[in-house]
């Protein structure tokens, strides 16, 4: 009796010491966030991050991703999820070009949610922002030329073929929705030698600085108040509708269904101006992502 006794409390006392570990696996949700390589792409990883670590996960960033990469990394397990644009995806991972879809929000939005889970992935709430492509100009220059739309200024580039020179970024060069395309749509003309590609970052500074004329860069971008820029009218609509939704995997989704509702408040509250704000706190001020990120959350009343 003595004996089954002894083992009855041994066994007890090692549930007691395995019970807390266990609970603590039980409750412990990991999850991998992924994030593509500009300053958006930096803020909207780091404010779902705060948002879920609110929320009891733990939170792994794989930021500074070029598009194909991030596509991948979802695709593959790599990570989670991350936010995608609605245009990017209509335009470049299924090479559609229809402007009804595309320069529609909710079209767009339901072609690529339908055709995506097919590949297992789930479009969440798109966030109001528009983050659609751009070509700015220092604002005095623009003014002096009498150049307010794409169409003006390649009216401008016929007369005067030599005189501009436009700063694109390299992945912006070959996209669907890029330049060439375009470049083609409108008739720039632009010689090849006065086309510079480099950095999103360094274009805004290029153009800053005076030594582009013309620059690519992203309509929520909070430099182009700042630094005195003007966008230039896509008055041919080409750029698509570009909403940036959480694209998580299937399985993932399943097995942690709140994590629609813990980042829905990004969509509600989300726009363009906030988004610039943000932007320029981090492009203009110095002050990082995750700094910027955290205070528009609690100034929103989210944490």
């Amino acid at each position: 009796m003595k004996s089954l006794m002894k083992v009855v409390i041994a066994l007890a006392v090692s549930a007691c010491l395995l019970a807390p570990g266990q609970f603590s696996m039980a409750k412990e949700k990991k999850i991998t966030v992924g994030g593509k390589n500009f300053t958006e792409q930096y803020l909207l990883p780091e404010l779902a991050k705060a948002l879920l670590e609110e929320n009891g996960f733990q939170v792994d960033l794989k930021t500074g991703l070029p598009t194909n990469m991030a596509r991948k990394a979802v695709l593959t397990g790599e990570i989670d999820f991350y936010y995608e644009y609605t245009g990017t995806a209509y335009t470049v991972f299924y090479k559609q070009e229809n402007p009804e879809v595309m320069n529609d929000p909710q079209a767009v939005y339901r072609w690529v949610g339908e055709n995506e889970k097919k590949k297992d992935l789930i479009w969440l709430d798109p966030v109001r922002l528009n983050n659609t492509y751009t070509l700015m100009m220092r604002r005095q220059q623009a003014q002096k030329r009498g150049i307010s739309s794409i169409s003006d200024l390649a009216a401008y580039v016929e007369k005067h073929p030599k005189d501009v020179t436009i700063g694109i970024g390299t992945e912006f060069w070959n996209r669907p929705d890029g330049f060439k395309k375009l470049a083609q749509i409108y008739g720039l003309n632009i010689p090849f030698e006065n086309i510079k590609k480099m950095s999103l970052g360094l274009a805004y500074q290029a153009l800053k600085d005076g030594q582009i004329d013309v620059g690519m860069g992203f309509a929520t971008d909070g430099r182009i108040a700042a630094f005195g820029f003007v966008n230039l009218e896509d008055n041919k609509q080409f750029f698509p509708v570009y909403n940036p939704a959480p694209v998580v995997r299937k399985e993932v989704l399943e097995k942690y269904p709140e994590i629609q509702n813990i980042l829905k408040p990004l969509a509600e509250k989300l726009d363009t101006s906030a988004m610039q704000s943000m932007n320029k706190a981090v492009d203009v001020e110095h002050k990082s992502e995750a700094d910027v990120a955290r205070a528009w959350l609690k100034e929103e009343g989210l944490l």
